[in-house]
């Protein structure tokens, strides 16, 4: 018999959610939660959305798991902070890993993790709660990625990174090995990354500006 999963949220990464759980794992979602003020349809995905503030109530913790599906929004704060007042209610708290990722890592995976399709996570890594790796990321051995940190898509992490609460990778960069990103950094989309990155940094790379030839004078395309 499958595990009961209530989803909290209702937006693009929830839909997503219950594809994947329902499609590719042991849970059966029967709901979804949002806070009450939140609450603009009574049914998404053909099941019902009920108030996070009485979830208990109709979806009892001793029968019921539960997932938050949200994003990186305010540094991952607020899926932070729902992920803690689900763990205040008693819920245990779901991860969805999926089948058609390469994980050689003994399971060293916590609660709340959201790891999509074709990432490859190396042996004698750790990951920790409330992560999520969106599809295609490489975690080269021994790195860690601490709690609450969301790395975008085809990412390349060298062996031995430890990454701190709260960081967002964004796609395409790449960490180089044996260097440290503190909590709360940014590393943008394409961006290299050779050193240590202090707290709450915010790196960028230079993005690609236009061509001052029209593609219309190109030769040789």
């Amino acid at each position: 018999m499958k595990t009961k999963l209530v989803i909290f949220g209702s937006g693009d990464i929830a839909q997503l959610a219950h594809f994947y759980f329902s499609t590719d794992s042991d849970y059966e979602v029967v709901a979804f939660t949002v806070d009450s003020d939140y609450i603009d349809e009574t049914v998404f995905c053909g099941l019902p959305v009920v108030p996070f503030e009485t979830i208990n109530q109709q979806y009892p913790v001793d029968s019921h798991h539960i997932f938050i599906a949200l994003s990186y929004s305010k540094l991952n704060a607020v899926r932070k902070e729902k992920y803690l007042a689900a763990r205040h209610l008693g819920y245990t708290l779901a991860s969805y890993i999926s089948s058609h990722a390469t994980v050689l890592n003994e399971g060293r995976i916590g609660d709340n993790c959201f790891i999509l399709e074709d990432n490859t996570i190396q042996p004698f890594v750790t990951i920790g709660n409330n992560v999520t790796l969106w599809s295609g990321n490489h975690i080269g051995h021994h790195s860690t990625i601490q709690d609450h940190t969301f790395i975008a898509s085809h990412v390349v992490i060298s062996g031995g990174v430890n990454i701190g609460e709260q960081c967002f990778i964004g796609v395409n960069a790449t960490l180089r090995d044996h260097i440290t990103i503190e909590a709360k950094c940014v590393v943008g989309a394409g961006t290299l990354l050779l050193s240590d990155a202090e707290p709450e940094g915010v790196y960028i790379g230079t993005a690609t500006e236009r061509s001052r030839v029209p593609s219309s004078k190109l030769r040789k395309l």
